[in-house]
């Protein structure tokens, strides 16, 4: 293999999927796995929920897996799937993840779609999955890299997939050391806008939010204003257009998620818009491969072929 073709957040969207992979130059073999004559694939996580192809991602994602051309890491979409589908503690009858109406709606294409026999199938599958993948020359995780985080996840689990639902049961408990390592890696760290004086804010699901994700990968970041990603579009509970962010600095305990690493690192999770090239605020270590698919956005891939540093010619989007 001569490199990886690394892609952003799929969510259910297996036309996209399939277009994207013909555009890349893979084909399916006779067992349905996707192929490339020199190259192999790397997900990102978020395979599921919103779009109206969930099985079909699902098909081609763990056949391409199974045949050894590709690689995944989990999202924050499959660990919320599995919490949702566990009970605990265990012969209490209560789901792990609350059935609220909210989580229901997150997981609804994901229900709808994916028959029990072949979700039940496809949930065990998802406990196989690495929180990230360090691959020596480059890093893939779903949201932020954070070595601290890693080596909580490590001692706790005793590596890079959980193991156990007790596992998923602690990672779901605030009280444990595992929630805040598993929310970071798999959400992103976030900054909390009270201390500045900032309002809540409303964001693209129309939920009221007092922290705001966290440009992590912007190494030299240090001002509210460069770090808070408050998006152009989100307003206050009223309506009213977000303020200005301060240019006042962020104390170091809160910015010491900031990747300083030399090593290439790709991650999705962020909902970004429009062309690559347009949206290059992270470094030149770190690159965001969600392009909002399930949103009217472009499924999004990296040709990474061994460069130390994020080109932004190797970017490709569905066309």
């Amino acid at each position: 293999m001569t490199g990886y073709d690394i892609i952003g957040d799929v969510h259910g969207c297996a036309d996209d999927l399939e277009r994207l992979l013909h555009q890349l130059g893979y084909a399916p073999d006779a067992g349905g796995a996707f192929r490339h004559p020199r190259r192999s694939l790397i997900f990102v996580g978020d395979l599921i929920d919103r779009g109206p192809g969930q099985l079909r991602v699902l098909e081609i994602v763990k056949t391409t897996v199974d045949a050894g051309a590709a690689l995944v890491t989990l999202g924050n979409h499959e660990f919320n799937a599995m919490a949702f589908d566990a009970e605990w503690p265990a012969g209490s009858g209560r789901p792990l993840r609350p059935h609220s109406a909210k989580n229901t709606q997150q997981h609804a294409a994901f229900l709808d779609q994916v028959p029990p026999p072949q979700r039940a199938d496809y949930l065990s599958w998802f406990r196989t999955l690495p929180v990230w993948l360090d691959l020596g020359d480059l890093r893939v995780v779903h949201a932020c890299w954070h070595p601290a985080s890693i080596q909580v996840v490590e001692r706790e689990v005793g590596g890079a997939r959980f193991t156990s639902t007790e596992q998923i049961a602690h990672a779901c408990d605030p009280a444990h050391p595992l929630y805040a390592a598993i929310e970071t890696l798999l959400k992103g760290p976030e900054l909390d806008l009270r201390p500045y004086g900032l309002p809540p804010y409303l964001d693209k699901g129309n939920h009221s939010r007092e922290q705001a994700r966290l440009r992590w990968w912007v190494e030299d970041a240090v001002s509210v204003a460069e770090l808070a990603m408050i998006e152009p579009t989100f307003t206050t509970r009223d309506g009213s257009p977000y303020p200005e962010l301060p240019d006042v600095e962020v104390p170091a305990a809160d910015r010491n998620f900031v990747y300083t690493g030399h090593v290439p690192v790709f991650f999705g999770h962020y909902w970004r818009r429009g062309a690559p090239e347009e949206r290059l605020d992270w470094s030149a270590n770190a690159a965001c491969l969600d392009f909002s698919v399930a949103k009217g956005g472009a499924l999004t891939a990296y040709r990474w072929s061994g460069e130390t540093q994020i080109d932004a010619g190797n970017f490709v989007q569905l066309t």
